[in-house]
């Protein structure tokens, strides 16, 4: 599992159109899922989401969580995470969960995050979509579940 995420002062995800997910302050998650993610992993990797300390502290050292900032979250899936181009320029997404699998994963994903820090803005799972956000530093991490928890 991978998830790339983005500090921004906000965010907004639009499907043909119309805005279906927005967020002020906080954390813009772009999350994909590899063969062998599973539930456990998943959970393990919202909590590590949630305790991130990415927001300045009073003496501009990244010192506070999400919670102490009320910060919100915007989470999107994202497949191409997993896009490789070690061979030729065109990516291959051969190491991308399939996506009945990944929408398990990224709905379980969701619901951790809501239960542990309130509700949350999604994209729209499989669609094609714009997303406009400004960072906020710009603060951007990139968490892959393999070299977090081998």
């Amino acid at each position: 599992m991978r998830i790339l995420v983005q500090v921004v002062q906000k965010a907004r995800v639009i499907v043909n159109e119309e805005v279906v997910g927005q967020i002020g302050r906080g954390f813009l998650l772009f999350v994909g899922f590899t063969l062998g993610d599973e539930e456990q992993l998943v959970e393990k990797m919202a909590q590590k989401v949630l305790a991130l300390r990415l927001f300045p502290d009073a003496k501009g050292a990244t010192n506070k969580a999400l919670d102490d900032v009320q910060g919100e979250i915007l989470s999107v899936s994202q497949f191409t995470l997993y896009g490789d181009v070690s061979n030729g320029r065109r990516p291959s997404f051969t190491k991308a969960l399939n996506g009945q699998d990944a929408l398990k994963l990224f709905e379980e994903f969701n619901r951790t995050l809501e239960k542990a820090h309130g509700k949350i803005a999604t994209g729209v799972f499989g669609k094609a979509m714009q997303v406009e956000l400004i960072n906020d530093g710009p603060f951007t991490l990139l968490l892959d579940s393999k070299e977090i928890y081998g």
